[in-house]
This record gives C-alpha cells, sequence and structure tokens, in this order.
C-alpha cells in the first residue's frame, strides 16, 4: 500500500495547511486572551492600538 502522506516539502509549498495550523492558533491566542481578561496589542491604521477582552474579534467556529 502506498502512502498518501505529504512529504514537509509538498506541505510548504502548497501552503495551505501551514496557512489553517497558523489561522487556529490565532483563533485560540485571541479566545484564550478574552476569556481570561487580558488585552492585546494590533496594528490599526497606521498605529498601534491597545484592545480590551472585550473588543478582541474571536471567530463563532473557535467560541465553540
Amino acid at each position: 500500500m502506498g502512502s498518501n502522506r505529504k512529504t514537509i516539502d509538498e506541505i510548504f509549498e502548497e501552503g495551505t495547511l501551514v496557512d489553517e495550523a497558523l489561522r487556529r492558533g490565532v483563533q485560540s491566542a485571541l479566545l484564550r486572551h478574552k476569556q481570561t481578561g487580558n488585552s492585546i496589542v494590533v496594528w490599526q491604521d497606521g498605529e498601534i492600538v491597545w484592545l480590551k477582552p472585550e473588543d478582541i474579534p474571536v471567530s463563532q467556529e473557535s467560541s465553540n
């Protein structure tokens, strides 16, 4: 039986698995900050902006 597993080179060349892992990691970190009441810093309109926990955007899927 052949293996359908991708090599690390294929994963990086395609990029979608890497992008998805980063997206999920960011959503997890945002949700954790929001739940624990910790602010975050973002770059917005050319400026550094602190977001209060209640203003942190999280996707619906990460809050389930």
